[in-house]
This record gives structure tokens, C-alpha cells and sequence, in this order.
């Protein structure tokens, strides 16, 4: 498996494997855990000024997110500058918005440092409304944008065959493969001496004085600082309590006429849709996203795929369906991303989350502020990013709802699943969290009727894990870690995989 899901990806063909041979038992000035595109970027640089760094990733480059984005680089965000200037005033606001240039400037940096083939692209973007309410949030974005000092004008044509009201034209903004570009920077990485550790689970670290030890399936491995570049930081820990785990969905058509729209586009729907073309193996592909949902919140995460289909055979001239695919974000409760130490840590331990849909922008900038804050203890994006900051007003109320969302799904889940008296309920190709002979199952039968029986509680925070039938997969909808049909990890901040019951003694036909 390449990929944290059961559905291929338009990027997936490019994965590769990347372990080199390395010497765990010395000490590393940084281990990275996490290869996706924080954890190389972050690596890179820091092998670049000279330390000494391993990437440590529980599966392969590009297993999680990485490997599922729709690779969007934009300098403006799912967080509006004016709410940033609302919550956190125009000056962090501004620097908010120089944020992204300093992003894709420093993947530019990378392509052309590197002569990276990876389909980089400087296009304009479209941002339009189709209602009236729309139009009130488009109106309040580009004011915010003028604010800040970024560039966006009215138009009265886009390059969409979507009905609109309103829209804007955004210069300046971008894509490319993802993985093409991973790929690249772990081959600069190696080169320089950097070291490569696939299928290597952390377990946990031990903080001390002068190194942290970090508990692995490959044994303990010792570094003067460790980076969690895992999307959210594993075990316990605050950042699980102001980031909520949400999917996103996306596909990829060829067009049965040769009308492709070539710039970026986005709506202001709730979930938005978002498009781009990339080209695979020489044929053109228009790819959609949207019908994002908390994960674990779906009834039918299979409808979430024909949602995404229907919306985009209403408007476009599609014919067939090459890829589906989804992938996981964090929404951090005031908007905007954690990077830098992780709170409750000592100072050597680092983190960068809550990406919200901005993941290509904010995991490369984690790669320069995580740097400098290694190399020197401050980052011009140190006290905006902060990860044990604490604003007593922005994300207050979203703080609220969530902790009491990751209540409710606790106590219902516990309360309310499904009892059964024999496993013969359970129908050919479903699955169910449900209570046998007083104990929790999660419970897959296979089309033939193989039985997959694991505990059902999430081993990070005690939640009960719920399908996913699109991935299939059992997702926490607490913190949003991930197991296949077997209970093994997908996705963290779980440490440990679903109790596999094995063997199961059958005591009924």
C-alpha cells in the first residue's frame, strides 16, 4: 500500500521507496518523523545549513497527505485576511499574507536550486460567488485583501462554465506534482547525507536534558531535537483539543471536448469546490475537489464521491472518471497553523499542524520557520504561528463546539452502537461498530464472507472508530486516526493499532 487509503491518487504512480542505508545508533542533530512535504522540506533545509538529519516515516514518502492533495499553491487562504485582521490585527495580518509569497518563492527556490521536473506552473486563480450570500464573502475578502496589500480585481468573465454573480481574478498563484517535487528534494537530501528511514513507526519519545529518545519499531533512536511532521503531533497533547480532522474529496476527468479550463478556480460554497487541470502520461485531466466533512461525520462516504460528480457533470462537458480520491487536513479553531515547539515539550521538540486546506503553502513555510527556530531560537513567524499561543476571543467559540463535538461522539458511540446476537446480521460487504456478548467489535465481512473483527476504540483517546466506506477503513471521528481492515495504522495521532481478535473462536453459523 502507497497511500493511507484504499483509492488511487493521480500522484500515486510517482511514489517510490527511499531507505538508505543508515547507522541508527548515532546521534542526529534532528529526526524528522513524517515524510510528506513538511518533513522533506524541513529536512532539506536543515541538512543544507549543515546538521545532521534522518527522516523517519512509519510508511513510505508520500503516504499520507502528500500523496492526496490537490497541490493548489495559493497566497491567499481558507483563512480571509480580514479575519485575520479581525482576530489578530493588521499588522499579523499583513505578515499572514506574506506568508504565502515566502511559500511558493521557496519552492520556486527549490525547482530552480535542483532543476526539479515536477509541473510547476504560475497561473491565475478565479474566486467566484454564485449567490447573494457569496457575494457578501467574496465582497469581504478582496477588502480584506486590499488591507493586506494583496492583489485581486473584479472580472466579468471567468474561464468556468458555472452560472456566477461575482467574481475575482487573483494573479500570481500556481501548482505542480507533488510527489515529483518530494521525490526531488529526498534525492538532494541523500545526496548531502541525509538518511531515509521508511516503515519506521514512532511509538513515543523520552525528553531529556541534552536529546530526546524517540521508541521505534526499528529500536530507540537518539536525536538533540525531533520535528513531528505528522500532520498532528501523536500521543496526547493540546494541539488534539484545537485541531479538528476533516476529509476532503477530489477527482480527476478526462473532457469530451478540449475546453479545459487552465487557470486555478474556486467557489465560496460550504464545502467550496475547487478546480485545476494536470497533465498525466500526456493526457490533460480536470481535477475537482470538495464535499469536505469532519472525518468520521459521513453516513456514506461512497456519497460523497457521487456528490462531487454529480455538482461536476452539472457544469463541465467531463467523460470519464480517471481517479477518485480523499485525504485528511486540520482546522485549527482560530484559523491559523501551529508551528514551531510543541507545548508541554522542553524546548527540543517541534511540531507544524492545522494546515486547513492550505497544506503545499504551510508545510513548506513549516520547513523555514522550524529551521531557523532550530538554528538560531527565533523566526520572523515564530510568535504568529506559535503553538502554545492562546487568543482568549479568535477560535473561542469554535474551541467550544469542537470539544464538545469530541464529547458528544465519545459518550453516543459508547452508548448507542448496535447490538447483535450472531455475526451472520451483518450482511456480505458491510461493516458496523457493534456490541457482542457485552464487548465493542468493529467488524468488516468481505464479499466471500471473511470476517475482519477488531476492537473498536480508538487507542489514542478512547473514542470509537466509525467506516469509511470509500477508503475502507475504520476513521476516529475525536482526532481522526485511521486503521485498514486489518486495525493497522493509517493515519495518527494514534500510536497503536486496533486490537486485532485473533483467532476468533465461532460459536455461531
Amino acid at each position: 500500500m502507497y497511500r493511507d487509503g484504499a483509492r488511487k491518487s493521480i500522484w500515486q504512480e510517482e511514489i517510490r521507496k527511499f531507505s538508505t542505508e543508515t547507522d541508527l545508533s548515532s546521534l542526529f542533530d534532528v529526526a524528522i518523523v513524517g515524510g510528506g512535504i513538511t518533513g522533506v522540506s524541513t529536512a532539506l533545509k536543515l541538512q543544507e545549513s549543515g546538521k545532521k538529519c534522518v527522516i523517519l516515516e512509519a510508511a513510505n514518502i508520500g503516504f499520507g497527505t502528500t500523496g492526496g492533495t490537490t497541490a493548489h499553491l495559493n497566497d491567499f487562504f481558507d483563512t480571509t485576511f480580514n479575519q485575520a485582521i479581525r482576530d489578530f490585527g493588521l499588522d499579523n495580518a499583513k505578515l499572514y499574507a506574506q506568508s504565502g509569497t515566502d511559500a511558493i518563492s521557496i519552492i520556486e527556490g527549490n525547482i530552480q536550486k535542483y532543476q526539479i521536473s515536477c509541473d510547476f506552473t504560475r497561473k491565475s486563480a478565479y474566486l467566484f460567488a454564485l449567490d447573494e450570500k457569496q457575494e457578501e464573502q467574496l465582497k469581504d475578502i478582496v477588502e480584506g485583501a486590499a488591507k493586506v496589500g494583496h492583489e485581486m480585481s473584479y472580472v466579468n468573465e471567468i474561464p468556468f462554465p458555472i452560472p456566477f454573480r461575482e467574481a475575482v481574478l487573483i494573479p500570481g498563484q500556481g501548482h505542480f506534482h507533488p510527489v515529483k517535487y518530494s521525490k526531488a528534494l529526498c534525492e538532494a537530501f541523500i545526496k548531502l547525507g541525509g538518511s531515509i528511514v521508511e516503515n519506521c513507526h514512532c511509538e513515543e519519545h523520552d525528553e531529556q536534558n541534552d536529546f530526546v529518545i524517540l521508541k521505534t519499531s526499528k529500536g530507540e533512536i537518539k536525536a538533540s531535537n525531533v520535528v513531528y511532521a505528522t500532520h498532528i503531533p501523536p500521543g496526547v497533547n493540546l494541539l488534539h483539543f484545537t485541531n479538528a480532522p476533516y476529509r476532503s474529496y477530489a477527482m480527476a476527468f478526462t473532457m469530451k471536448n478540449d475546453k479545459y479550463p487552465w487557470e486555478l478556480g474556486y467557489d465560496l460554497c460550504e464545502p467550496y469546490h475547487y478546480y485545476r487541470i494536470q497533465n498525466i502520461e500526456g493526457e490533460n485531466l480536470l481535477i475537482a475537489g470538495g464535499e469536505d466533512h469532519k472525518t468520521g461525520h459521513a453516513d456514506d462516504t461512497g456519497e460523497c464521491f457521487s456528490r462531487l460528480e454529480n455538482y461536476v457533470r452539472k457544469y463541465f462537458e467531463v467523460e470519464t472518471v480517471y481517479y477518485s480520491w480523499s485525504s485528511q487536513y486540520y482546522e485549527p479553531v482560530d484559523g491559523f497553523p501551529y508551528i514551531g515547539k510543541l507545548p508541554g515539550s522542553k524546548e527540543r521538540i517541534f511540531v507544524a499542524t492545522g494546515f486547513r486546506g492550505n497544506g503545499m503553502i504551510f508545510g513548506t513555510l513549516s520547513s523555514q520557520i522550524l529551521h531557523d527556530l532550530i538554528l538560531t531560537g527565533k523566526s520572523k513567524y515564530g510568535d504568529l504561528f506559535n503553538p502554545s499561543r492562546i487568543k482568549p476571543v479568535a477560535g473561542f467559540s469554535d474551541f467550544v463546539k469542537e470539544t464538545a463535538t469530541m464529547a458528544f461522539d465519545f459518550i453516543k458511540d459508547k452508548i448507542l452502537t448496535e447490538k447483535i446476537d450472531s455475526f451472520s446480521e451483518v450482511g456480505e460487504g458491510e461493516a458496523k461498530v457493534i456490541k457482542y456478548e457485552s464487548e465493542s467489535y468493529a467488524l468488516y465481512k468481505e464479499n466471500d464472507g471473511t470476517l475482519h473483527l477488531l476492537r473498536s476504540t480508538c487507542p489514542h483517546a478512547g473514542c470509537e472508530v466509525r467506516w469509511n466506506s470509500a477508503e475502507l477503513s475504520w476513521d476516529c471521528p475525536c482526532h481522526g486516526s485511521r486503521f485498514n481492515v486489518n486495525g493497522k495504522i493509517l493515519t495518527g495521532p494514534t500510536t497503536k493499532n486496533l486490537q486485532k481478535v485473533f483467532p476468533y473462536q465461532k460459536r455461531d453459523s
